[in-house]
């Protein structure tokens, strides 16, 4: 009887110890090329991602790219050859991807574009994880032209140059501004997304704008360069948010701390948290089942009125 329940335990703890072996064996291992750091949001991006893959139990390869493409597309090469299950990339860029893409493919890994898109081939990638930024920017643009009855000279600060969120959001907003005579943007430049970005280009228009006096409003690609732009329209001895509106995009915890003491107006939310979705679709496809080319996140409008609790909630002070 001893003999056959050592037998028994001996067959039991080979089970588990084959089961924790295929389960090890079945641990999805995932590339994740990030743009890099650039604004608090992206820092949020990242964190989110690395959480969510953690909590799935998923070998998360992360590789920063600094801003640049040639870093990423050797992050996603390198990938390739450690044979993922899965590769996440939040493009700097639209073009340029499509060999590293094609290469990918052959490979039979998925790519998940991931808050950004390409201008590329749709065979080419899995999906996209992202909000609509068009319509982030018709959602800017509308609320502006309500807020000054259609009449207004404004300033944009546009995200990094050849970004799908630079050109999508500055799209969506002249579209609707276009329908509003009296609504001008006076200079467009771009702030790379960065805070000290956006105040040095705010710096440069209010010395071209006889010091401010004849802006309306600035439109900001992201929080971080609206952030900029409040300190740029500070030192220049004007109230922001009083003498020149501010509305921008991200919803990080400083713009509503921001707008809670009325220096900035509107910001429109970014969904940083897009892990899951990306993780689920890669699951999906490895299961054989569709997957959309597409997968929303698009955030609401933030105004000062709830501004005090949202920071309070983002940022537990």
């Amino acid at each position: 009887m001893k003999r056959l329940k050592k037998l028994a335990f001996a067959g039991a703890t080979m089970c588990i110890g084959m089961g924790l072996s295929v389960a090890a064996q079945a641990e999805m291992i995932i590339g994740f090329s990030q743009i890099g750091s650039e604004s608090g949001w992206r820092t949020s991006e990242t964190a989110s991602i690395k959480a969510e893959a953690e909590k799935r139990g998923i070998d998360l390869k992360f590789s920063d790219a600094q801003q640049k493409q040639e870093n990423q597309i050797k992050a996603v090469r390198s990938f390739i050859a450690q044979g993922v299950d899965g590769i996440l990339l939040a493009p700097v860029v639209e073009t340029g991807w499509d060999q590293v893409l094609k290469e990918a493919k052959d490979a039979g890994i998925p790519v998940v574009l991931i808050d950004r898109g390409v201008a590329a081939d749709e065979s080419l990638y899995l999906t996209k994880v992202a909000s609509d930024f068009v319509q982030e920017g018709a959602l800017a643009a509308s609320w502006l032209a309500a807020k000054t009855s259609g009449v207004c000279d404004l300033v944009e600060l546009q995200g990094t140059v050849g970004s799908s969120a630079a050109n999508d959001r500055k799209a969506g907003f002249q579209a609707v501004i276009d329908n509003f005579p009296s609504m001008k943007i006076l200079r467009s430049q771009s702030g790379d997304f960065t805070r000290s970005g956006g105040k040095e280009v705010m710096e440069s228009f209010l010395k071209a704008e006889n010091g401010g006096k004849g802006i309306c409003a600035v439109y900001a690609h992201n929080d971080d360069m609206a952030l900029g732009a409040v300190q740029a329209i500070k030192e220049a001895g004007l109230e922001p948010g009083k003498d020149i509106l501010i509305v921008s995009i991200d919803g990080v915890p400083d713009i509503f701390k921001a707008m809670a003491d009325g220096e900035t107006n509107a910001s429109i939310e970014l969904n940083p948290h897009l892990g899951g979705p990306a993780f689920d679709a890669i699951n999906a496809s490895k299961d054989g089942k569709d997957v959309p080319k597409w997968i929303m996140a698009n955030g609401p409008l933030y105004l000062p009125d709830t501004a005090a609790e949202e920071y309070k909630k983002r940022s537990g002070n």
